[in-house]
C-alpha cells in the first residue's frame, strides 16, 4: 500500500471543498462560523485513497499543522488544521491553497528539470554515437 502525498491529500481536500468555500454566505444560515475554516471529514478522505482516517488526521494534525501554522506578531495564532469551536475538524481553506500551490509549483519545476536534463543526455548520446560510428 503506497501513502498519499501531502499534495495528493491537498488536492482531494481542495477539489472535496472548494465549491463549498466558494458557496459560503454570511451569517447564521452559512451552517460554520468563518468563511475560510471548512469543516472535513477525515473518513471520507482516507477511504479514497484507502488508509485509515487517523492517517490523514495524523498527516493534517501532527505534520502539516506544525509545518505550516503559524503565530503572528500580535500573538494571534493562524491554524493550518486543528479543532475551531462547534465546526469540529477544520482547516484553513486559504492557507491551504496556498501550501498546496506551493507543492504543485515545485513538482512543475521538477519536472522541468528532469525534461530538460533528459534532452540535454540524449543529445550528449547522440552526439558520442555520431564521433564513434562517422569519424
Amino acid at each position: 500500500m503506497k501513502l498519499p502525498s501531502d499534495r495528493a491529500i491537498l488536492e482531494r481536500i481542495y477539489k472535496l471543498y472548494y465549491e463549498e468555500f466558494q458557496n459560503h454566505s454570511c451569517g447564521e444560515n452559512s451552517g460554520r462560523r468563518s468563511k475560510i475554516y471548512i469543516p472535513i471529514d477525515c473518513k471520507m478522505i482516507a477511504r479514497e485513497f484507502d488508509v485509515d482516517a487517523d492517517i490523514i488526521f495524523g498527516r493534517l494534525y501532527y505534520h502539516l499543522q506544525k509545518k505550516h501554522g503559524y503565530t503572528n506578531e500580535n500573538g494571534s495564532k493562524v491554524i493550518f488544521f486543528d479543532e475551531v469551536a462547534s465546526d469540529g475538524r477544520c482547516i484553513n481553506f486559504p492557507l491551504m491553497s496556498s501550501v498546496l500551490a506551493g507543492l504543485q509549483e515545485d513538482v512543475n519545476k521538477f519536472r522541468t528539470a528532469t525534461w530538460i536534463s533528459t534532452c540535454a543526455l540524449t543529445v550528449s548520446i547522440a552526439s558520442a554515437m555520431f564521433n564513434v560510428f562517422f569519424k
